[in-house]
């Protein structure tokens, strides 16, 4: 099903025994587009501390009651990594943070999730990929003393995105700005992102909202705050509208491709232009 990230914004994120807390943003990889995390307001109970919630943990969402449930505990919650809400998260924290769940690594592998297309994951067993490859978990003997993810020193990678950072960017067209990132859509299944939603109304009388696909964007400056795409401002200005009122179903995907003449994603055919980052 595709949701928007906004009606995320607010939901509460129910573990197994209670309430974890409500759902403040999302971070997206900016190579894939995937939303690999998200940003959790914990309250009081947790001093109002920020933690990442994985999609790996999602059990299933609740649209219509914005409740997503995750088969987490809150002990696992609160002993987890802390995040510097004003820091980028690097990948050193997504290291540590990925060998406390227990989880396998999205990246190196050929698919959305690395080795796998949804982010799905035998939790009876440790994913080896997981683990720094020198700090592997099998063969400890008992009560070593197992060294930090900070005593290695990895380079930070910085590769995830906020979506309260990218809401607001420009869409620059192949003759001129046309609008603002408003929103994002994303498949709850594999939490792929597969749209943006662009605002028109300040760029000509009557705007309206309008979803741009991921693989129609050509660039993104993140230096400037601007995506990029080969589309014209006046096919873009005639394209069916975006109603956010009404769930998006594979009609509407279909009479969307048809109209900017593209093929859809879900033809596993890459005959548009792949996402770059500048």
């Amino acid at each position: 099903m595709l949701r928007s990230i906004r009606s995320l914004h607010g939901s509460i994120i129910s573990a197994v025994d209670g309430d974890i807390g409500s759902v403040n943003q999302a971070y997206f990889d900016d190579e894939s587009w995937g939303v690999r995390y998200l940003v959790v307001e914990t309250g009081g109970w947790l001093d109002a501390r920020q933690v990442l919630v994985s999609p790996y943990s999602v059990k299933h969402t609740d649209p219509g009651s914005n409740i997503v449930h995750v088969d987490l505990t809150r002990q696992q919650v609160r002993d987890s990594p802390s995040m510097d809400a004003h820091q980028p998260v690097s990948r050193q924290h997504e290291i540590e943070y990925l060998r406390y769940y227990q989880y396998p690594t999205y990246w190196g592998g050929p698919n959305l999730w690395g080795m796998g297309a949804f982010p799905a994951y035998d939790p009876t067993g440790v994913p080896p990929d997981a683990l720094d490859e020198r700090d592997a978990l099998d063969g400890d003997p008992p009560g070593k003393t197992r060294p930090t993810l900070h005593a290695s020193k990895p380079q930070p990678d910085i590769h995830l995105r906020s979506t309260d950072e990218v809401d607001g960017y420009h869409l620059k067209t192949a003759d001129g700005a046309i609008g603002r990132v408003a929103d994002f859509i994303y498949d709850d299944v594999d939490w792929a992102i597969r749209y943006l939603v662009v605002k028109t109304h300040n760029w000509w009388p009557g705007g309206k909202n309008v979803l741009i696909a991921i693989h129609w964007i050509a660039g993104v400056d993140w230096s400037d705050s601007t995506v990029s795409t080969t589309l014209t401002r006046e096919t873009i200005q005639n394209s069916p509208a975006y109603d956010d009122s009404m769930p998006i179903d594979r009609g509407y995907e279909v009479e969307l491709h048809r109209f900017y003449d593209k093929r859809g994603y879900w033809s596993h055919a890459d005959t548009d232009t792949p996402i770059a980052s500048e």
